[in-house]
């Protein structure tokens, strides 16, 4: 009898251990991306004139980071981190690619969304590619299931008010791997994108999924629909902000109606700082020095916030600094999926966000930008950077209405030291005053010269890859 009984009692936990592991289902992801969405453009990061309620709903629910930093302050490598885990230059990709470009994301790299797919997630791209145009360079043949939106920034066309002719044919809207029709007016872009993404998720609520909503907004030229042009009075870059938000805010209750709040990863952020020579249509870096096309803080220190309701403390902020290259092997690590083995340079960061350590993962930070050039090197709360020309507007104002100042370029000569917890805005040169802290981070920038290059220094690095390119 003793025997009998005991053999039942291990038979019934056997199967209701089994019945929870079969009805297990990984965390979904939505992944929201901006474009030149700046610092100080969101009222929970201290914008002074733009209200966004729902983005900051999504803050005061999960985490906030505040030294989250875009790989580069460029559209497609900023891309490329984020959907590989490594940092741009390693995979040989650098700027921005341009319509009819011969390079693309190589098809031996293993994207995020092919890593997914693999764990039998459904995945789709709603908004702005930007990893080639190419018929092999498709999202359809990255692990997307599904693409819709455009192949390259929304200023890449001949209507462009700065470049009418540089570009030979219309942007086009693209459904999978077809084009849809020609986009000569944007207005109704964000709101598209959002309707899609929205059906993606009722069409998957009973499926993993991960949904990639890259928004070709803020990026210049401006487009907002006409519920949203003219809202809040204070010009088309606050018009377009606060579309975005209440984007967001769709979004969110899609997955609340369809019961997946508490199952769903979301996350929210931009793919560099703000365009500053386009003025009152760029956005601000706020105390951050410089915008795009810089590796000083405001070109690569972005708004990054995370909800989850299972593991993340509502109201949570951190400081750490942590860098787009982190989400591919922190997704891995969440649902069981299997890492790439090309080498990556990203780090698990979800210990950090769930506050089960107080540290960041990474000892250091490379900052790149051009053609495979360091500029910039991070480690705790110095940030050394190197020998280099940069672009600025010194003090001038930005443009007007749509059109630009032209940049100057600035020179630095030698190596300059900044503490950014005292001193976030980057204005007081300690180099001479902490000679140890200058040896150990130009020690650090020798060993980012020896493994992934610089072109400053004429330098090859062993561990770079090639980039994808049509023979």
């Amino acid at each position: 009898m003793t025997y009998n009984f005991n053999h039942l009692i291990i038979i019934i936990v056997i199967f209701i251990f089994g019945c929870e592991k079969s009805h297990y289902k990984p965390p979904n992801i939505v992944f929201i991306l901006t474009d030149d969405l700046a610092y100080a453009d969101l009222s929970s990061y201290d914008s002074e004139f733009i209200n966004t309620p729902h983005i900051d709903k999504m803050a005061s629910d999960g985490v906030k980071l505040t030294s989250y930093y875009a790989a580069q302050a460029v559209c497609s490598a900023s891309r490329a981190a984020i959907l590989t885990g490594c940092y741009p230059n390693r995979i040989g990709i650098s700027g921005a690619f341009g319509p009819k470009s011969k390079k693309g994301i190589n098809p031996d790299e293993l994207l995020l969304s092919e890593m997914l797919k693999n764990n039998d997630y459904k995945t789709g791209i709603f908004g702005k590619w930007h990893l080639g145009d190419a018929e092999k360079f498709m999202p359809t043949k990255h692990g997307f299931d599904e693409f819709y939106g455009i192949l390259f920034s929304n200023d890449m066309w001949p209507y462009h008010p700065e470049f009418p002719d540089s570009y030979p044919e219309d942007l086009l809207l693209y459904r999978n791997t077809k084009p849809v029709k020609a986009l000569i007016d944007q207005s109704d872009l964000t709101k598209n994108i959002t309707d899609e993404s929205i059906r993606f998720i009722d069409e998957n609520k009973d499926n993993p999924f991960f949904l990639y909503i890259s928004h070709p907004q803020p990026h210049v030229p401006l487009f907002a629909s006409k519920e949203f042009d003219g809202s809040t009075g204070k010009g088309l870059f606050a018009d377009v902000i606060t579309e975005i938000d209440f984007s967001v805010g769709r979004i969110i209750d899609a997955l609340e109606k369809n019961g997946l709040s508490e199952d769903t990863i979301v996350v929210f952020t931009s793919d560099n700082g703000p365009w500053l020579s386009y003025g009152d249509h760029a956005g601000s870096s706020g105390i951050y020095r410089e915008g795009k096309g810089t590796a000083w803080e405001g070109g690569q220190r972005v708004p990054c916030i995370i909800k989850y309701p299972n593991e993340i403390m509502a109201g949570t902020i951190i400081d750490e600094p942590v860098m787009g290259i982190d989400w591919m092997p922190t997704f891995s690590k969440l649902t069981g999926s299997t890492l790439s083995e090309n080498k990556i340079d990203g780090k698990d960061i979800w210990p950090l966000i769930t506050q089960r350590v107080k540290k960041s993962p990474h000892d250091e930070l490379y900052f790149y930008y051009r053609e495979n050039e360091l500029h910039a090197v991070r480690s705790g709360d110095w940030k050394l950077y190197f020998p280099r020309t940069y672009r600025s507007l010194n003090g001038k104002p930005g443009g007007t209405g749509g059109m630009p100042v032209k940049y100057e370029m600035n020179k630095v000569s030698d190596n300059e030291l900044y503490n950014l917890k005292n001193d976030p805005r980057e204005q007081y040169n300690l180099y001479n005053e902490n000679i140890e802290i200058v040896k150990k981070l130009e020690d650090i920038g020798e060993r980012a010269r020896e493994e992934l290059g610089d072109k400053l220094t004429s330098r090859i690095g062993k561990g770079v890859r090639k980039i994808g390119i049509i023979d």
